[in-house]
């Protein structure tokens, strides 16, 4: 279906436009405007490919609202319709897809529709195919957040549309009130200019997306914004479907999680400078940690010491503050008969508590230090 809007500031020409359009099979009226006031309150949030738009109306006319909706996303077509010849040129300086004379035939708008059904096949045939076996949509998000089409990182129209993407895809297949958005990513702005450089930023994405093969995946309704994307490859959900099998078959998938903790670049969004990451992040650095401890004891219980030791240094790494972890660290080389590593890492775990939080290491992972010690 293509989907259409419709604006003629008479009301009677206006549903007489609908009525025609909607003889045609593949055409979906998706709303009709009859002013700018209308079309700015609620024309950003819709997703729609072409506009019909009569040129003679008060306030701003038809080519001035064409303008205006090609600001917003600059692939949707026009579709010119007046009762004057007069227009015709400035129309097509604007690269209308076509122009249409009152009143209106069946064949010419037949001609018109079967125009835009060309144009909407060709370019589904160039767009890029979402290969089932092999997701060609990559996104990184431990250690940045890097978003990679086909082994190529996607270029972002704006610094706010990467950002846009970030927080919406922080938050896939979850209705967002736009009011959250725009506190989140505007906070500094003026509410009325903040909801315009949302609706822009929108618009950015959705183009963006749609020219990767993802189309009408961001939805807006009932004053929400939702991200319903499939086909993808990502760190931090193959991360939470590792840890939810586990949960629900109470085995931890080895081959999948070694092969997460190998791509592993750091914390989540780690290079993002936003402020509402940081829940985020929490929450996921904190799940990492977990996937790390359950390979440590799967990998004591086989009483695998290299690997045990490789991923108990990554969990040293993630968090370098914990004493837990590096208790566990320090046991580990005092098993293996590796004193001099314990001691050494102990050593580096106290500087850092110095001097990053000047704090010492606590009772029990000194008392593990003092009785090594005595043994040295």
């Amino acid at each position: 279906m293509i989907r259409v809007i419709v604006m003629d500031d008479e009301p009677l020409a206006l549903l007489n436009m609908e009525k025609k359009l909607e003889e045609f099979d593949s055409i979906e009226v998706i709303k009709t405007f009859t002013t700018v006031k209308e079309l700015m309150a609620e024309g950003p949030n819709l997703s729609f490919q072409v506009a019909f738009l009569d040129i003679e109306m008060p306030g701003m006319n038809g080519l001035e609202v064409a303008h205006l909706l090609q600001e917003w996303n600059p692939n949707i077509y026009i579709v010119f319709v007046t009762a004057y010849r007069d227009y015709a040129i400035q129309a097509f300086e604007i690269h209308s897809l076509d122009y249409l004379l009152k009143p209106i035939s069946k064949a010419r708008l037949e001609t018109t529709i079967n125009r835009i059904q060309a144009l909407f096949h060709q370019e589904k045939k160039s767009l890029p195919v979402v290969d089932q076996q092999k997701s060609l949509l990559t996104i990184q998000c431990f250690g940045g957040f890097v978003v990679s089409y086909d082994d190529k990182t996607v270029l972002w129209r704006t610094v706010k549309t990467k950002e846009l993407f970030a927080f919406l895809f922080s938050n896939l297949n979850n209705l967002i009130p736009r009011d959250t958005i725009i506190d989140a990513l505007w906070t500094e702005t003026d509410y009325k200019k903040a909801r315009v450089q949302l609706h822009t930023t929108v618009s950015y994405l959705r183009t963006t997306l749609s020219t990767l093969g993802y189309l009408d995946v961001i939805q807006y309704a009932n004053g929400c914004y939702i991200l319903q994307l499939e086909d993808f490859q990502c760190d931090a959900y193959d991360l939470e479907q590792i840890l939810n099998e586990k949960m629900e078959s109470g085995r931890l998938n080895i081959e999948k999680a070694e092969a997460l903790i190998q791509k592993y670049q750091g914390e989540y969004m780690a290079t993002l400078d936003y402020p509402w990451i940081i829940s985020k992040a929490n929450y996921m650095n904190n799940q990492f940690t977990l996937l790390l401890h359950n390979l440590e004891g799967h990998y004591t219980a086989i009483n695998d010491v290299k690997k045990r030791e490789h991923v108990l240094l990554l969990a040293f790494e993630h968090n370098p503050y914990s004493d837990k972890t590096i208790q566990q660290l320090m046991q580990h080389y005092i098993d293996i008969d590796n004193r001099a590593s314990a001691v050494k890492i102990y050593n580096k775990f106290r500087d850092t508590l110095l001097n990053d939080l000047e704090i010492l290491p606590n009772q029990e992972t000194t008392e593990l230090f003092n009785a090594l010690s005595q043994e040295l």
